[in-house]
C-alpha cells in the first residue's frame, strides 16, 4: 500500500498501477481526491496520503508519504475510524493558526490486513480471539462448530475467516501461523508454475551463441548444507588477479509482468524456516533450471573483477552474459574442513578447484582486514534450529562467522559493490548513521554496567571498537554487539544512493541473489538496460523504482517478522514440555517486566521474568512458570542471579 500511495502523490502512469489498486484507484478518481491527466494520475492538491500515528490522548499525526513537509495534526473528531498505523488519505484544513492540521477522508488500508485468530474455552463458552493480543475478536463469520484450540485466519477488512489453518494442538500449525498473520503464501498461481516448467530442466548452450563460453572455468559453489538453491559460483585466476562471480541469470527467465514476475514482486524475499524454504520463485526455477547446480550447464550473469594485488583496488570490471557449468557444489563446512587440513591431502578429484579456494583466501582476509577500517563486524547471534518430524524444536546452534563464511562475503561485497557504480538513480541498498542521542543513550546504558570508552561518540566506529574490546574483556561480546545494531537504523533499499554505513561503502547494492530477493532481479535488469543501451526499457524501470524500493523494504521487513515469528513458536513449544529443565540465559532488557535470552540448554529463547530488579546482562537461572502458546511468550521464574559487576 506504501508504494502505491507514493506513487499517486508524485504522480505516476495509470498503466503502472497495479491490477490489485485499481478499484481503489477509481474509487479515489470519482470521489476527485486523485485527478486523472491523460495517461498519468496524480493525487490533488489537497489531498495527502499516510499513516496514522496514534497518541494514547486520542490525537493522532499523519506521516506524509511521497510528498515532503511536516506531519499533519488529526484531532479525534477528524480520525473518523482510522487506528494507529492505518494507510489513510487526509484532506489539509485551513485557517487555523498553530500545527498544520488534516482530516481523514478515506482509510486505505487497515495497518494489518489480516489477522489470526483461534477459539479459547472461556467461562462463557467457546470465543474466538486474537492470537497476537490475546483478546477477543468480533467476527461476521460464524464459529459455533470450530472447536476449542481451532486456528483461522481473519480478513479484518471484512470480520471474516478466509481460511481454517488447523488446531493449536499441532505443532505443524506454527508455519500456516506465521505465514497466515503476514498473508503469506507457498504455493504459486497454475499460471507461474507452469511458465516455470516450460522451461525445461537441461540449459542448451548451443541456443545462446551470442554468450561468452565461461565453461572451462572451473567455477564452483559454496553454500549452507541444506541448501537448495545456489544463485552464486566463484572462480579466482591468480596468476591474472581476477575474480569471476557468476550469478543465476533469473532476469532471462523472469520476464517484466510475467505471472512469474507478478508472484515474485508480491512475495520480494523467499523465507526460510528451519525445516523448508517458502521461495520467491517457483521451485523448477529456483532449485532447478535457474539453481547453479555442480555438472550441468547454467546461464549466469557474471562480474570478472581485476584486482590490483598490492592495493586489492578493483583496476577494471565488467558484467557479462556467460554459460558456465559449475565444477563442484562445496558446503561451508567442507572448505572450514579443508582450511584446516591444508591442501597436502587435497585428492586429484579436488584439484581443479580447492587451490584457487585456498590463494583466494589470502586476498578476502586482506580485502577484509581492509573493509573493517571503515565498516562494523559484529559477532553473529543467528540461530539455527533442528526440528523433528513432528516439527518440534530438537537443538539449536547459533551460526557461526567461518572462514568459508567470510571467503564468500568478500566475494559477493566486491560484486555488489561493482554493480553500485554503474547508476546514480535506480536501487541502492542503503544504511544511515545512527541519530548522536541514540549513540548517546547507548554509552550511558553501558556505562551503568562497567562498560567505559574514552572515546568521542562523534567517531562512532572508534567507539564501537573501544566497546567491543570491554565487552570481550568481560565476555558478553555478542549480547553488547547486539545492542550497537539497535542503536542504529536499518538498512533499506533506496532510489537515491546514501551510501552504507555499516559496510564502510559509499556505494553499495544487492546483485548477487536474485533468485531468492527481488531487489537483485531488479538491479540485473537495470544493468542489461544500460548495457544494451535499451532507453526505453530503462524509463520503464526507473520511474517506479521509487515505489519499488519502499514496498521491497517493507517485504523484506515482513519475511523477518515471519521467520521469527515461527521461531518463537517453536521455543514456546519447547519450554512447555521442558518447564521442569534449569534454564540459563543473560538479561537483554532491564524494564519493568525485564527479558532475557538463553544460553542452555537451548540458545535464543526469550524469557520474560519475574523479577523487576535485574540489571542489564545479568546472568540468570530460572524455570518456566508460564507458556502462553498463542501469543508464544514464555514467563519464567528466576531462582539465582549473577550480577555482572560482581564478577567484575
Amino acid at each position: 500500500m506504501r508504494a502505491f500511495l507514493t506513487q499517486i502523490a508524485k504522480g505516476a502512469y495509470r498503466s503502472d498501477i497495479e491490477k490489485r489498486f485499481i478499484p481503489l484507484l477509481e474509487e479515489l478518481i470519482r470521489e476527485h481526491i486523485v485527478k486523472e491527466s491523460g495517461k498519468t494520475v496524480k493525487l490533488n492538491e489537497r489531498y495527502r496520503a499516510g499513516t496514522i500515528d496514534l497518541l494514547p490522548s486520542g490525537t493522532a499525526f499523519v506521516e506524509i508519504i511521497g510528498a515532503k513537509g511536516r506531519d499533519l495534526l488529526v484531532e479525534p473528531k477528524n480520525l473518523h475510524g482510522a487506528k494507529n498505523g492505518d494507510y489513510v488519505i487526509v484532506r489539509r484544513l485551513f485557517g487555523k493558526a498553530g500545527r498544520p492540521s488534516a482530516k481523514v477522508v478515506k482509510i486505505a488500508q487497515p495497518a494489518f490486513v489480516y489477522s489470526v485468530g483461534y477459539i479459547k474455552l472461556t467461562e462463557s463458552g467457546p470465543i474466538p480471539f486474537h492470537i497476537k493480543t490475546d483478546l477477543p475478536m468480533e467476527l461476521k463469520s460464524s464459529t459455533e462448530e470450530l472447536e476449542t484450540d481451532t486456528i483461522f485466519q481473519v480478513d479484518n477488512r471484512t470480520s471474516k475467516i478466509t481460511v481454517i489453518l488447523g488446531s493449536l494442538k499441532d505443532p505443524k500449525v506454527d508455519e500456516k501461523i506465521s505465514l497466515a498473520i503476514f498473508d503469506k503464501q507457498e504455493s504459486f498461481s497454475e499460471e507461474a508454475e507452469a511458465e516455470a516448467r516450460s522451461w525445461g530442466d537441461d540449459v542448451d548452450a548451443s541456443l545462446y551463441p551470442e554468450r561468452t563460453d565461461l565453461r572451462h572455468l572451473p567455477f564452483c559453489t559454496i553454500d549452507p548444507v541444506d541448501a537448495k538453491d545456489f544463485d552464486d559460483a566463484i572462480f579466482w585466476d591468480d596468476k591474472r588477479g581476477i575474480l569471476y562471480v557468476a550469478i543465476a541469470d533469473v532476469s532471462s527467465y523472469v520476464t517484466e509482468d510475467s505471472a512469474i514476475d507478478k508472484e515474485a514482486k508480491k512475495r520480494g524475499f523467499s523465507i526460510y524456516f528451519p525445516h523448508k524454504s517458502i521461495p520467491m520463485l517457483p521451485r523448477a526455477l529456483s532449485e532447478n533450471i535457474c539453481s547453479l547446480k555442480p555438472d550441468v550447464d547454467r546461464l549466469a550473469y557474471v562480474c570478472r573483477m581485476e584486482l590490483d594485488k598490492d592495493s586489492l583496488e578493483v583496476k577494471k570490471h565488467s558484467f557479462f552474459e556467460a554459460v558456465i557449468r559449475s565444477k563442484r557444489r562445496y558446503n561451508y563446512d567442507e572448505i572450514d574442513g579443508w582450511f584446516k587440513k591444508g591442501l597436502k591431502e587435497c585428492p586429484q578429484e579436488e584439484k581443479q578447484t580447492l587451490p584457487f579456494i585456498f590463494e583466494l583466501k589470502k586476498v578476502t582476509d586482506r580485502l577484509r582486514q581492509k573493509r573493517l577500517k571503515k565498516g562494523y563486524d559484529f559477532r553473529s547471534t543467528e540461530v539455527r534450529m533442528e526440528l523433528d518430524e513432528e516439527q518440534n524444536l530438537l537443538s539449536t546452534r547459533i551460526e557461526e562467522s567461518t572462514p568459508s563464511h567470510r571467503l564468500i562475503e568478500e566475494c559477493m561485497l566486491l560484486a555488489n559493490k561493482a554493480a553500485a557504480e554503474h547508476f546514480d538513480y535506480g536501487l541502492f541498498r542503503v544504511h544511515e548513521p545512527p541519530a548522536p542521542k541514540r549513540i548517546e543513550k547507548l554509552v550511558d546504558e553501558l556505562g551503568k554496567i562497567g562498560i567505559y570508552t574514552e572515546e568521542s561518540i562523534e567517531d562512532f566506529h572508534s567507539l564501537v571498537l573501544s566497546l567491543q574490546k570491554e565487552a570481550r574483556k568481560m565476555d558478553i561480546e555478542p549480547y553488547v554487539d547486539q545492542l550497537i545494531i539497535q542503536t542504529q537504523k536499518q538498512a533499506s533499499y533506496s532510489a537515491e544512493n546514501l551510501g552504507h554505513f555499516g559496510l564502510g561503502f559509499e556505494r553499495y547494492t544487492h546483485f548477487t541473489s536474485p533468485i531468492r530477493r527481488y531487489s537483485d532481479l531488479t538491479v540485473h535488469r537495470l544493468l542489461k538496460t544500460l548495457q544494451s543501451g535499451d532507453e526505453s526499457k530503462r524509463e520503464y524501470l526507473l520511474r517506479n523504482i521509487e515505489p519499488l524500493c519502499i514496498k521491497i523494504s517493507e517485504l523484506e521487513r515482513e519475511a523477518t517478522r515471519v521467520e521469527w515469528d515461527f521461531m518463537a513458536r517453536k521455543y514456546a513449544r519447547w519450554a512447555q514440555s521442558h518447564n521442569e529443565e534449569t534454564l540459563h540465559a543473560v538479561v537483554v532488557e532491564a524494564a519493568q517486566i525485564p527479558a532475557a535470552t538463553t544460553d542452555a540448554p537451548i540458545v535464543g529463547m526469550r524469557l520474560f521474568c519475574d523479577k523487576s530488579d535485574l540489571l542489564l546482562f545479568d546472568k540468570i537461572e530460572a524455570k518456566v512458570n508460564i507458556v502462553h502458546l498463542p501469543q508464544a511468550k514464555i514467563f519464567v521464574l528466576v531462582e539465582q542471579t549473577k550480577h555482572l559487576l560482581e564478577e567484575k
